[in-house]
């Protein structure tokens, strides 16, 4: 059975008055940002900074990636008030060993500095991919060509306001979810609560994000079963480090026809440029 979801909804921008270098005031548009308070059978878990597009889900995903529950039918109900800015999860059986859980707390580097519970590094043996052979389980150069010009052209709050991150899951050309929030480890839990509530499987999906490849970033993405990373920024050395070891194939720097591809290189179906086609720009160079 699955869990019942409220479907509470928050403006995502709020309009503001500036004054600009001309000495002129003019109005735009900037990010809400709010508290949401998640709460599990009446016990406070953890407070997590969001634009609130899909706070259920996230919340979902959330309970997930830390591993604080194992299957979706373990929860009966999650509901979010904004009027007090709290989620209200209920779960039929209650969380085994909660205390236990949610004692280890690591401050991590996302936007907003998140937390997350236990030893997540612990369970990496546990993660399985499918083989790099497996067709669905690839990438060809064309085919991340046609993500990126997706993502260009796909309508966001970030084209609008900026300072939020974005995340998309794709399988194959199609756009299965797109989602922004203050934070990329949101979006990513966002993304992961719908999958999880859907029952569907990551090995044929690729998840592109614009935020930097951390080591949490590789993690969640190898919980989900994803094999393929795009991101447009760039990665650091854990998440490159373990990447490798989970047998993901990531992409940086990716924007336009431009990218660079740290490791996995036999997921990819490479079909080179012509050297002298593409001059590199000065910031193709920069690799943090």
């Amino acid at each position: 059975m699955r869990p019942r979801l409220t479907e509470a909804r928050a403006p995502l921008t709020q309009e503001l008055t500036v004054l600009d270098e001309f000495g002129q005031q003019r109005q735009i548009t900037i990010p809400a940002e709010r508290a949401l308070t998640v709460f599990v059978d009446n016990r406070e878990l953890v407070t997590l900074m969001t634009l609130g597009a899909a706070p259920e889900l996230l919340v979902l995903g959330y309970l997930r990636n830390q591993r604080l529950v194992e299957s979706v039918d373990d929860i009966d109900s999650i509901t979010v008030d904004w009027d007090v800015d709290a989620a209200a999860v209920k779960t039929r059986a209650g969380i085994e060993r909660f205390d236990e859980k949610t004692a280890k707390r690591v401050v991590t580097t996302g936007c907003g500095q998140g937390t997350v519970f236990g030893d997540m590094m612990s369970e990496l043996d546990s993660l399985r991919l499918p083989p790099a052979d497996e067709p669905s389980a690839r990438l060809s150069q064309q085919r991340l060509y046609g993500l990126l010009n997706a993502m260009r052209l796909q309508e966001s709050t970030y084209k609008s306001s900026g300072s939020v991150h974005g995340c998309a899951l794709f399988r194959q050309d199609e756009l299965l979810m797109f989602v922004e929030d203050v934070g990329r480890h949101n979006a990513i839990d966002t993304i992961a609560g719908w999958m999880w509530l859907q029952g569907m499987e990551g090995g044929d999906k690729i998840f592109y994000t614009t935020g930097r490849l951390t080591s949490e970033m590789v993690i969640k993405s190898a919980q989900m079963g994803v094999p393929i990373i795009v991101s447009r920024s760039g990665i650091t050395q854990m998440g490159h480090e373990l990447a490798r070891k989970l047998g993901l194939c990531l992409f940086g720097r990716a924007t336009n026809r431009h990218f660079i591809c740290y490791c996995g290189f036999e997921r990819f179906d490479a079909q080179p440029e012509p050297v002298d086609a593409m001059p590199r720009k000065p910031s193709d160079q920069r690799m943090g």
